[in-house]
């Protein structure tokens, strides 16, 4: 049976290319792939669209509010010069990405948190756009079409897809079939549909046949590679 660990961050990562659009996971705090994250800054791909709820917080926030020391966000890569555009719903004040966001040094769309969910969504599972109410009358709906359904305004949204995927889980079998643990589930289970390649970092991997299969969310069909993370625990 084929096995889709691999053994190295770095190995899992190194196709990543200049130009990529690749979606992490995470909302904020130990939820994020830390090492995923790091070593794609250590592979240097330049131009990077980045999807995700937000950049991050930042290591030093992340020490001060959740003490959490061994954390790494999206704010690395932009220090390292390697972001074009975020697609995100927030940045943190203070933060090296919302700092070349208002720059201008970086491009940046701002998306609800709920609709970026839903357009990710969209991108995994073959959905051509929906309409919300969300947005309206603000500059999210700018440029955008609109239609008034049963007397009230939606603006069409389309769907997010990526070209790699970064996420985190709790634990994997060697076919790539995934689960979490309480809110690591939130943007990191919906990404993997919607990429082309998705790499998982998890904490324990067990041989197939080993996990319960009421409690996996993310099956192996949408995983391709998996990295093991023992220290890293969820």
């Amino acid at each position: 049976m084929i096995s889709k660990v691999v053994g190295r961050f770095n190995e899992a990562v190194a196709d990543i290319h200049d130009g990529a659009t690749v979606m992490i996971g995470g909302f904020t705090g130990i939820d994020r792939p830390f090492n995923l994250i790091r070593a794609l800054r250590d592979g240097g791909a330049r131009n990077l669209t980045i999807i995700s709820n937000g950049p991050g917080a930042g290591a030093k926030t992340a020490a001060r509010l959740w003490g959490i020391k061994d954390y790494d966000d999206a704010n690395i890569l932009v220090e390292n010069k390697q972001v074009r555009k975020f697609i995100v719903t927030f940045t943190t004040p203070g933060t090296a990405a919302e700092k070349a966001i208002l720059s201008g040094e970086i491009e940046v769309e701002f998306v609800p948190q709920g609709t970026l969910a839903e357009r990710i969504r969209a991108g995994g599972f073959g959905i051509g756009g929906f309409f919300v109410k969300t947005g309206t009358g603000t500059v999210i709906a700018d440029g955008k079409e609109s239609r008034i359904i049963e007397g009230e305004e939606y603006i069409l949204e389309k769907p997010l897809k990526a070209d790699f995927a970064l996420v985190r889980a709790f634990k994997a079998d060697t076919m790539g079939n995934l689960i979490y643990k309480g809110n690591i589930r939130d943007f990191n289970a919906v990404m993997p549909p919607a990429a082309r390649v998705a790499i998982a970092e998890v904490e324990d991997v067990v041989e197939t046949g080993q996990l319960d299969a009421e409690t996996i969310v993310t099956p192996g069909l949408f995983i391709d590679r998996i990295v093991e993370n023992p220290g890293g625990r969820l």
